[in-house]
């Protein structure tokens, strides 16, 4: 399948898949925050583009409610 997003945006993805599989639980925005080492409202805009991309799924105001739309395989590696 051909990438349908940027690598910024696969990295991101790669991020809360692993951060998921690991944890049993989606990173919050702060935990990819502190791993990209960027501002709240760069993670922020992140989360919105990708749900509108139609890559993950989320329950707004809701902590923790990201999930993936894109099959794991289908993920580039984290770096």
């Amino acid at each position: 399948m051909a990438a349908k997003y940027t690598h910024k945006q696969g990295q991101y993805l790669a991020f809360i898949a692993s951060y998921t599989q690991l944890h049993r639980q989606a990173p919050s925005e702060y935990e990819i925050q502190r791993y990209f080492q960027v501002t709240p409202p760069t993670v922020h805009q992140m989360i919105l583009r990708l749900e509108a991309c139609g890559l993950i799924s989320r329950v707004p105001w809701q902590a923790r409610s990201i999930s993936m739309l894109v099959p794991r395989e289908d993920l580039p590696l984290l770096e």
